[in-house]
């Protein structure tokens, strides 16, 4: 069973994360190489299924829940975490910004082999995100990213689980769709839960991209061949 404590640091009520434990988990669990996620990056921040994760390992899950990703969360921040799940709450830094919301109801489960579960399937399908599925709706929307810029936000994430069977949990992606409005443009990927094969939920994913540009294949060649470097690099 996967252990997430060495991924963050918990004083009280409150979280908070060292470059390196966001890096490390953002590599080696998310298989994420965005540069933003890089120890010595300028723009640092922590990748913001660690948060969902945390949150998870820490509260439980509930049959439906949404994760509104409201604030970057960086080495600074220090996130206030309920002492339990309630319909909806934000998860406050030390200055009462938001960095996410969540809304949740139904059952409620704690059980940490199902948790530890879910958010290991979730978090590396995440990962997957780019280059394998943007870069494939970009293709086929004839738009592109900026390449010197790339910027692709997390907005939210929402899980509808019927029933928390025992058994093994597994993760099928099942669809994504891009929709464009000029530079701007939002992704909304699909995904389906099972347990020894037997659908138990449902899942969305959503993102905003923006710095949309006609698509060029030889700058995506390049955006994507400097991904795959960095990646090749880390796992060597």
């Amino acid at each position: 069973m996967m252990d997430l404590s060495k991924f963050y640091k918990v004083e009280g009520q409150y979280v908070s994360f060292t470059r390196e434990q966001a890096s490390l988990f953002a590599k080696s669990v998310a298989g994420d190489f965005n540069p933003l996620h890089n120890v010595e990056t300028k723009r640092f921040c922590v990748p913001g299924d660690l948060l969902f994760a945390v949150a998870l390992t820490e509260l439980g899950v509930c049959q439906s829940m949404r994760f509104d990703f409201e604030s970057m969360v960086t080495e600074q921040t220090r996130v206030l975490l309920p002492k339990e799940l309630s319909g909806e709450f934000s998860l406050l830094d030390q200055n009462d910004k938001s960095m996410m919301t969540i809304h949740s109801s139904g059952e409620k489960n704690k059980n940490s082999h199902f948790v530890a579960a879910l958010i290991e399937k979730y978090v590396q399908f995440s990962g997957r995100t780019f280059p394998e599925i943007i870069i494939d709706l970009l293709r086929k929307n004839n738009v592109m990213i900026n390449p010197t810029r790339p910027l692709i936000i997390y907005k939210d994430m929402v899980v509808e689980i019927e029933q928390f069977p025992d058994g093994e949990l597994e993760l099928d992606f099942s669809g994504a769709v891009m929709n464009v409005d000029g530079k701007k443009g939002t992704v909304k990927l699909e995904f389906d839960l099972f347990v020894d094969r037997q659908k138990i939920g449902h899942g969305t994913k959503d993102m905003v991209v923006s710095g949309l540009r006609p698509y060029e294949q030889s700058a995506i060649d390049t955006i994507v061949n400097d991904y795959n470097a960095t990646k090749e690099a880390y796992l060597a």
